[in-house]
């Protein structure tokens, strides 16, 4: 998971979306809220298209799942669900992209909650997926920073998953590979295949190695997290490749 940027959408879908919302506020009760809310949204064929090219804009890679980072994302997942909270049903804030693997399969109706009723999972469009779960790039495991972040790893299946584990490793071995031909690229003047470099790297699934690999370079332990590898933390140091990379990600 890594940060994401929330975009606009064209005003008639949020004018629409607002008419929605009305729609299932005025409902009397709960339950005729929910059943409203499964309706409407049942019904959604205006609206769908706009969503999916906003949220496809916000993902990483090729419209990657923002919780996996793997697979392309299909789904207009709701975060907080819309069988607890029928009101965010067409909350545009509450909507993100998602695989259907890890829409249907992992999270489905999962919420779970702080015994203060706060969100035990991490939005990655609200808030840094950095501050609650660290990736150890040679292994392709996360580990918890926060309570957060341990709940995010075991409903998406983030270290249950082989294929994820192992398509980490593979990023984290393709990921310094591109930051060497990049610097090779640079050296000898070619500019035009330098840029293609970072773009290609940056639109490959699992782009969430590549901003641990940046993230932890400028750590404090960074000698040891790097340990056997100077040459990859001599390159995420370099004030050039960090500005090509880090540059086009903004």
């Amino acid at each position: 998971m890594i940060r994401l940027r929330r975009v606009p959408l064209p005003s008639a879908t949020t004018a629409q979306l607002t008419d929605y919302t009305d729609d299932i506020r005025a409902r009397r009760t709960e339950k005729e809220r929910k059943d409203r809310a499964r309706g409407l949204w049942a019904n959604r064929r205006q609206i769908r298209p706009a969503l999916l090219t906003a949220l496809a804009e916000m993902a990483p890679g090729h419209e990657r799942c923002m919780y996996c980072g793997d697979s392309q994302g299909t789904d207009i997942d709701h975060f907080e669900p819309k069988s607890l909270t029928p009101l965010r049903t067409f909350d545009w804030l509450n909507h993100l992209l998602a695989c259907s693997y890890c829409n249907s399969n992992q999270k489905r109706s999962l919420f779970p909650t702080t015994a203060e009723g706060g969100p035990l999972l991490v939005d990655p469009t609200a808030e840094d997926p950095l501050d609650h779960l660290r990736l150890v790039l040679p292994l392709g495991t996360y580990t918890a920073r926060t309570d957060r972040g341990r709940t995010c790893i075991e409903v998406f299946g983030l270290n249950a998953r082989a294929v994820l584990v192992k398509g980490r490793r593979d990023a984290y071995a393709t990921a310094r590979h591109s930051l060497e031909l990049w610097r090779i690229a640079r050296d000898r003047g070619q500019d035009d295949k330098a840029a293609e470099i970072v773009r290609v790297t940056w639109n490959r699934p699992l782009v969430d190695v590549l901003v641990a690999m940046f993230h932890q370079s400028g750590h404090p332990a960074a000698d040891a997290l790097f340990a056997g590898e100077p040459e990859a933390l001599g390159l995420l140091r370099d004030p050039e490749l960090r500005s090509a990379f880090l540059d086009f990600s903004r």
